[in-house]
């Protein structure tokens, strides 16, 4: 019986394209550190420190730990150098980007079904990048201020997707097995990577993410409205 649903959030609760907002979001944030490091060594640095978050299963280690490790070795500087300026940039020009997403009324509505059919919920984000974005993208959403369990952030996670250890680490800190869960999402491949621990799937289509390989199962899909009723109607996985 499912007890749990987790939630992406990037092109599933928050219709957006990712490769375009990322992009932004590294034109935008380069310039911004230009006075303490050139921006093309910066850029090199903010990959190399996501690839090794992506890379990283110790769980011994926050992703912010070792996107700050790495980060740092690369650029020699201090985080009392930077850092600051990367705080000022996720707090004040960070919202900015909003006008890159297509928030839908859809997103609470969804939500706010799960938690009033009492499944607890749970925001599984591919936690790369600090609390303060991921907040943000919960508030142009709309849905900021629900009760979720658990909203996976790189200060608290030690494991991103398509890991199975990251959904494996949701699952423990929950209090659930990962049979009892379904994780939805738009990526066919970070998303319906959660079937590895056992867990179900749905991938919600509009936005949807498929680079080909691997190829995951997928035990249901459908349109954000398709979900809700699904969900309100106890239909297919969501059957109580």
């Amino acid at each position: 019986m499912t007890k749990a649903i987790l939630f992406d959030l990037d092109g599933t609760l928050l219709p957006m394209d990712t490769n375009m907002f990322v992009e932004n979001y590294v034109k935008e944030l380069a310039p911004k550190v230009a006075h303490i490091i050139s921006p093309d060594e910066f850029v090199k640095a903010l990959f190399a420190g996501t690839e090794a978050m992506m890379r990283n299963l110790d769980p011994e280690k926050t992703n912010e730990k070792v996107f700050e490790e790495t980060f740092l070795e690369l650029t020699t500087l201090t985080r009392e150098e930077i850092w600051p300026t990367l705080n000022d940039f996720y707090e004040n020009t960070f919202p900015s980007f909003s006008h890159m997403c297509a928030p839908t009324p859809l997103a609470r509505i969804v939500v706010e079904e799960a938690i009033n059919q009492g499944y607890r919920v749970a925001v599984a984000t591919n936690p790369v990048f600090p609390k303060a974005a991921i907040y943000h993208r919960l508030k142009w959403a709309n849905i900021d201020d629900l009760p979720f369990d658990l909203v996976t952030v790189y200060e608290q996670s030690s494991f991103t997707k398509p890991h199975p250890q990251y959904y494996q680490a949701i699952c423990d800190q929950i209090g659930f097995d990962p049979k009892e869960c379904i994780m939805i999402g738009n990526d066919k491949q970070e998303d319906m990577a959660a079937s590895q621990t056992g867990m179900k799937t749905y991938l919600v289509e509009g936005c949807v993410i498929d680079r080909g390989e691997p190829v995951f199962p997928i035990d249901d899909s459908g349109s954000l409205e398709d979900l809700y009723e699904s969900i309100k109607n106890n239909e297919g996985m969501f059957q109580k």
